[in-house]
């Protein structure tokens, strides 16, 4: 038995490897990404070698360590898009192909270094779903955007360039919808947790008392929800807020598992499956069979509501 472990053991050295550099390893977005990343790696015939750097040295010694283990390459979600250079020239000189994931690596001019393949996530686009979703089941119920009795919290953290574009197109297919630009009613965020979302929009909800109708829109779930919470605890019923989340978390499948329904109404899914198992696949066959991949693709979201998203998590765990 213990020469079959060896010899499998062996087996699985020889395997073409790649690397996986991820910012927050400790993250469950990222972890997702090396699950699937490994399912592609299981299923295709490579090993996936999965390294966690915060910071630039231990981005560029990840480098190192994949071209001493012989990788084909590496994908990256980078801790800084400004190390696009170093990571291009490092790369370079190990003769490894590289693509990057979620965090587009940027060149001194601060440009997009479109040389270096990438997927992820247009924070526009995904935000005007949000915007999208909540128009629709603002018209489902019955409410009129255009009458001024409807306002829009827009629970704000414009310093992440990503929270601003996520929470401006939301905030745009509103108003494409037919809500007054007047009707928006920015809340700034001190952080981006539940606790952070409440303590922005209960002064906003409080002094906007006359409102009695609210869409809330941030740059994620917990956000949303924490606006959520502000708006019930002044009164107003689940059939009175539409807040639409992004990132199908966590805390937004723990809302939908209430036994009743909450003003938390949905939650763009974002997909962590194509993001591992894709770029995995990708950057393999690109080292092992000079298959150069797609120059950029940015993945869409799904809505996620209390009715669909046990089927959708099932999904995209398969």
């Amino acid at each position: 038995m213990a020469g079959l472990g060896l010899a499998g053991c062996a087996r699985s050295d020889d395997r073409p490897k790649i690397g996986f550099i991820v910012k927050q390893p400790e993250e469950q977005w990222f972890q997702s990404e090396w699950f699937h990343a490994d399912r592609a790696g299981a299923e295709h015939g490579f090993t996936v070698i999965k390294i966690g750097a915060p910071d630039g040295d231990r981005v560029l010694s990840a480098i190192d360590t994949l071209a001493a283990k012989n990788a084909l390459g590496f994908v990256i979600c980078t801790p800084d898009p400004k190390l696009g250079p170093a990571i291009r020239q490092s790369a370079a000189m190990w003769g490894l192909k590289v693509m990057s994931v979620d965090d587009r690596l940027i060149g001194p001019d601060g440009d997009p270094i479109e040389s270096i393949p990438h997927v992820g996530i247009s924070a526009l686009n995904i935000g005007t779903m949000a915007g999208q979703v909540i128009a629709r089941e603002a018209a489902g119920r019955g409410w009129d955007l255009a009458s001024g009795e409807v306002g829009l919290l827009r629970l704000a953290f414009d310093s992440l360039q990503t929270g601003l574009e996520r929470t401006q197109g939301g905030r745009d297919a509103l108003i494409a919808a037919g809500l007054p630009a007047s009707a928006v009613y920015d809340a700034p965020q001190r952080t981006t947790d539940t606790e952070g979302g409440f303590t922005a929009a209960n002064p906003v909800l409080t002094r906007m008392g006359a409102i009695r109708k609210w869409a809330i829109i941030g740059m994620n779930d917990e956000a949303v929800l924490g606006g959520v919470r502000a708006a019930e605890g002044l009164g107003l019923s689940r059939s009175d807020i539409i807040g639409v989340g992004i990132g199908g978390s966590g805390s937004a499948t723990a809302e939908f598992s209430k036994a009743n329904p909450t003003g938390f109404f949905a939650s763009i899914l974002l997909s962590p499956k194509r993001h591992g198992y894709d770029t995995a696949l990708a950057l393999y066959r690109w080292g092992e069979a000079g298959e150069a991949p797609a120059p950029l693709v940015y993945t869409d979201g799904l809505e996620m509501t209390r009715d669909n998203w046990q089927a959708l998590l099932a999904e995209q765990n398969a």
